[in-house]
């Protein structure tokens, strides 16, 4: 449940000086419910980190960006899992933490427990491109075994990916299976049943070998009723793209372990929580 905002328009934004009564502030005007594990704010801070171009300021309740775009943070609707996929807040979007290091223990994701993949439309338009031409115009080549896969080079994805590549090639050949053919970078379309757009729509995120690869609707899933989990891509796989930035699909309850999608904030975030132990979101 969200909490009714208040007003404190001497709160975001300011010196250095006042960081500390920022914090209290923002967090007061939020209420108890995000009052969780890791901040608010500290979410909102590990966001404006991942894209310091995209980014300009964090206000009590916007995000505003660079090009002057204002992104409210919280639009006060109490939402269930489905509707915050299909029109999320920033909150909503920070609001599941992603489970890495010592917080991941390998089992099957809990019921709708899907970081990553509740997404604010505005917010990636506004970084990515919001259009399939700027989107386009943002990606370059990167090596991947021998091919060479568009990506997005909005901050550093494109290195990130390339660094990802050079790590696993150290793997050795065995693991190649899994990685070839891509099944795909850059692909302008909505997410399959949704009228949402995929972040493959912004070259942010690419798909391994589909053929041994798990995905929740070809196992006769529904929205929030997912049959049984299943992977078979190798924790080692996971781990280097993680260590990169990346988030891995195989760890939502509606499950897509082909899926590697570049989510540096989410992947801060998770670190924050093993920081502290691992407390629930």
């Amino acid at each position: 449940m969200k909490a009714a905002r208040r007003s404190f328009p001497f709160c975001w934004g300011r010196l250095p000086a006042v960081l500390a009564l920022t914090v209290i502030c923002a967090l007061a005007a939020m209420g108890p419910a995000i009052a969780a594990s890791i901040p608010l704010f500290d979410r909102l801070e590990a966001l404006q980190t991942a894209y310091p171009e995209q980014i300009a300021a964090i206000e009590l309740d916007a995000l505003v960006m660079r090009d002057g775009t204002r992104i409210p943070i919280d639009d006060g609707e109490a939402k269930e899992h489905q509707t915050k996929l299909a029109r999320a807040d920033i909150e909503d979007m920070l609001s599941q933490i992603y489970p890495i290091g010592r917080c991941d223990q390998g089992a099957p994701p809990p019921r709708d427990s899907d970081p990553g993949r509740i997404r604010n439309d505005a917010f990636f338009r506004a970084v990515y491109g919001s259009s399939r031409e700027i989107a386009e115009s943002r990606l370059v080549p990167v090596d991947w075994f021998g091919t060479r896969l568009r990506f997005t080079e909005t901050g550093g994805a494109d290195q990130a990916l390339a660094a990802v590549a050079r790590d696993l090639a150290a793997l050795g050949r065995s693991f190649r299976k899994y990685l070839t053919p891509s099944a795909g970078t850059f692909n302008w379309r909505m997410i399959a049943g949704t009228d949402r757009l995929s972040a493959h729509s912004f070259g942010a995120a690419i798909d391994i070998n589909t053929s041994v690869a798990d995905y929740w609707r070809w196992a006769g899933g529904k929205p929030g009723n997912v049959p049984a989990y299943r992977n078979r891509v190798p924790r080692e796989i996971v781990e280097i793209f993680e260590r990169h930035g990346f988030i891995w699909g195989g760890k939502w309850y509606h499950y897509d372990t082909m899926h590697f999608e570049y989510r540096p904030e989410l992947i801060a975030i998770g670190r924050m929580a093993e920081a502290q132990g691992c407390p629930p979101d």
